[in-house]
């Protein structure tokens, strides 16, 4: 007879309630923001790589690239990113973070950080620095794959 996986004590179970945690958090302290964890980290990837287009700009972020159209939208919409044409493909559209967009990245540092601070705030210091570098591992030995 086959012992029953005890869900409670499942890393994938465990990373999707960490993940539902973060979110949480996330939608907590941006709520003025209006802004989602993904929006958050195409515009963070368009501030340090300007001028991307739609799939190199997924791969960065580990998003779907289909899906990511929709995100890209809305932040289009809200004035934060704007598509240019590619110099040489006029079928490829460039990725640029606008103006606004970068001020409103300014604007959230501070609330991200804590974000941060406060998902990992049930663990000591070293816990935080052991658990964010085996995510890392984790992450990494997957993506490897």
């Amino acid at each position: 007879m086959t012992k029953h996986l005890d869900v409670a004590t499942a890393p994938g179970h465990l990373i999707r309630r960490a993940q539902q945690i973060a979110v949480a958090i996330f939608a907590e302290h941006l709520a003025a923001a209006d802004i989602t964890p993904v929006q958050f980290a195409i515009l963070n990837a368009l501030r340090d790589t300007p001028d991307i287009d739609q799939v190199t700009l997924a791969k960065r972020v580990a998003f779907d690239p289909a899906t990511s159209g929709s995100v890209i939208g809305r932040l289009e919409a809200k004035g934060w990113l704007s598509r240019q044409p590619h110099a040489t493909d006029r079928r490829r559209k460039l990725l640029v973070i606008t103006q606004q967009g970068v001020q409103a990245l300014a604007n959230m540092q501070a609330a991200v950080a804590q974000v941060q601070t406060q998902i990992l705030a049930p663990l000591s210091l070293d816990e935080q620095k052991q658990f964010v570098a085996l995510l890392g591992r984790l992450v990494a030995g997957h993506e490897a794959q």
